[in-house]
């Protein structure tokens, strides 16, 4: 094992035009010795030139890779002790599953043939693999690949793991069971891996900690949980979760957040939270919303269900909130209507036990102590809803 170090790391293209693209911009992070980390982002955020970087398959234009404490950027991939999983699998056609999976050792050291067919076996029957070790890849499923290319790398034992988007190429089935089984692999061997995914739920499922990358810049480095509850900023917190946190813009007068749709009075102590600051953005994410027969509270608003999406153990339910300036004859006339330009969209997550009607209307709370707060022009976060809350809802098991 050894801890990986990315330190100020920049990578930049030339284009045939002479112009320069910054892949990755100054990117600084530490992964410990048997640490689970996940890169994720927006395709083309950088997260796959940086595992490439580290690999040695990439040169590093400002910066250094440490492995170990050792400066590795003019190493040769073949001498870094690193082992990469592709997206492709890349796997050699013409050879069968133990020649494929033994090359790596055969080629890369010195070890006897004995000691490379048994260390060969023995991953084989970890991956559950062994009744295919005759087999071309060509007679293989793509779980089936998947596990081979994983065997390959497991095989060479080697300091660090990289995985790069190994499961984007399974049906949805295959990679949630795929994503469990990692896991317990990683466990057992206790090695250090960098895993880079587009997808969140890869990233929130499997990782001891997510850093998340936008235009090849760190947004945010933490725990699955932090990331999600203590968002850095507005981009973390929209690419965060499924369905997207809702945000509105709002300004801050008198105490109050003033939007198109609503005012939203504030208490003194998240007040003093947005100091300073009048332009925001109001987040709440979808589970945070209830909906409620009749308002009690100025936190909530009358709205009207425009869809339902049943998902069996929850509804999302999407809705428009009834604000804005009324149109029509004069203020209190019933024929004074709310167009749909001044309407604002709005996703509830709610049980799904819950009868939820399309064209209903409805009233919705959003609750003070579940709002994210963030400076419109700089999109930081101000305010976050506090981890300890969350985690003191439910017991640790």
């Amino acid at each position: 094992m050894a801890k990986t170090e990315l330190d100020h790391v920049t990578k930049v293209y030339t284009e045939t035009d002479g112009s320069e693209v910054v892949a990755v911009d100054d990117l600084s992070l530490a992964i410990d010795d048997g640490e689970f980390l996940v890169l994720v982002g927006p395709s083309g955020c950088g997260k796959s030139t940086t595992l490439r970087m580290i690999a040695g398959l990439e040169s590093v234009t400002d910066g250094e890779i440490r492995l170990g404490g050792r400066v590795i950027n003019d190493v040769p991939a073949r001498d870094r002790d690193i082992a990469m999983v592709f997206q492709s699998y890349a796997l050699y056609p013409h050879m069968t599953v133990r020649e494929n999976m033994a090359f790596g050792l055969e080629e890369s050291t010195e070890l006897p043939d004995d000691e490379i067919a048994d260390r060969v076996e023995r991953t084989a029957e970890m991956m559950n693999i062994a009744d295919l070790l005759d087999r071309t890849p060509g007679d293989l499923s793509g779980g089936q690949q998947q596990r081979v290319a994983l065997g390959r790398a497991i095989v060479r034992d080697p300091a660090v793991f990289l995985l790069d988007e190994p499961l984007s190429n399974l049906d949805a089935k295959l990679r949630a069971q795929m994503r469990t089984e990692l896991q317990r692999l990683q466990e057992d061997l206790d090695t250090t891996t960098i895993y880079v995914t587009h997808d969140q739920t890869e990233a929130m499922t499997m990782g001891d900690r997510i850093a998340i990358l936008d235009g090849g810049v760190l947004q945010q480095v933490g725990t699955p949980l932090e990331c999600y509850h203590e968002p850095a900023n507005l981009f973390v917190a929209g690419f965060v979760g499924e369905p997207s946190m809702n945000f509105f813009d709002v300004d801050l007068r008198d105490g109050t957040l003033v939007g198109e749709h609503f005012e939203y009075p504030l208490s003194e102590a998240v007040r003093a939270d947005v100091a300073g600051h009048d332009r925001l953005v109001l987040g709440i994410r979808p589970e945070d919303v209830e909906l409620l027969g009749d308002a009690e509270t100025a936190h909530d608003f009358p709205a009207t269900v425009d869809v339902v999406e049943p998902m069996g153990d929850e509804n999302q339910v999407h809705l428009a909130l009834r604000g804005g300036v009324e149109t029509g004859a004069e203020a209190g006339d019933e024929s004074a209507q709310v167009t749909d330009s001044e309407q604002a969209s709005l996703v509830a997550t709610v049980s799904g036990m819950r009868r939820v009607a399309a064209g209903r209307d409805a009233v919705v709370r959003i609750p003070e102590d579940a709002v994210h707060l963030f400076d419109r022009e700089t999109g930081e976060a101000l305010r976050n809803r506090e981890l300890e809350s969350v985690e003191a809802a439910s017991p640790n098991l």
